[in-house]
């Protein structure tokens, strides 16, 4: 498969390198792509960078991992080469000043009660507002929505991955998507890359997996994955 990678930072640049580990081809991007010849050359051959548009007119599949500072340029470079594609987002937005009733760093901020807890959460949910808004991949649907967007790998440092990728118990890598096909290309990209998926709702639910969300920074054994999805929303307000 051909995958783009937009964002070459720790976390784009080690998917982009698991992807090419994996037997994909991978094209890799950046403001500075000449700036990205360690990470080609470390490639091995299936690594090549591009400019913003030729990387998401390259990839089947897309991976978007820049910082959220920057996505909305990205966005805009790539607009149009990303309709009809799955895009996975990494993202996480930038949280600016201070919630009520934060918890901890970050915070738990403000879901909704009674939130579904089952692996089969429905698609379409009632959800007010996180308490920085609305989700970055609802933010992210609304700049691009001819894009089938999944949010995927937001939750979890390079490091933590890369120490249990592909031991046993697999890490639960969550994902949040409304679209059939992009929920299907996401898990099927994260088992290959020694992870195991694990559906925690739509574009709504994404809130949960971000910034101030009761799912970051969890590491999560893939059979304790709907207990702690449980967990996590029974102490949400």
């Amino acid at each position: 498969m051909r995958i783009g990678v937009i964002g070459a930072g720790q976390l784009g640049g080690t998917l982009a390198t698991w992807c090419a580990e994996s037997g994909h081809e991978v094209a890799v991007t950046s403001r500075h792509p000449d700036r990205l010849t360690d990470l080609v050359e470390h490639g091995d051959g299936h690594i090549r960078a591009m400019t913003i548009p030729e990387a998401a007119s390259y990839g089947e599949v897309v991976f978007f991992a820049p910082n959220w500072e920057s996505a909305k340029e990205a966005v805009d470079l790539a607009h149009h080469a990303l309709a009809g594609k799955v895009v996975i987002d990494a993202t996480n937005p930038v949280a600016t000043g201070t919630v009520p009733g934060e918890t901890g760093p970050g915070g738990l901020g403000s879901f909704a009660p009674g939130f579904p807890s089952t692996l089969d959460i429905p698609s379409v949910l009632t959800v007010p507002d996180g308490p920085y808004g609305k989700s970055g991949l609802e933010t992210l649907i609304e700049w691009a929505p001819e894009a089938h967007w999944v949010k995927a790998f937001n939750t979890i440092s390079t490091d933590v991955l890369g120490r249990r990728r592909g031991h046993d118990p697999l890490l639960a890598e969550f994902l949040c998507t409304d679209q059939r096909d992009a929920r299907l290309a996401a898990c099927r990209i994260i088992q290959e890359l020694g992870f195991a998926p694990f559906f925690a709702g739509g574009a709504e639910a994404a809130r949960l997996t971000e910034t101030g969300g009761p799912l970051q920074r969890l590491e999560v054994d893939v059979q304790d994955a709907k207990d702690v999805l449980a967990e996590a929303l029974s102490h949400v307000r």
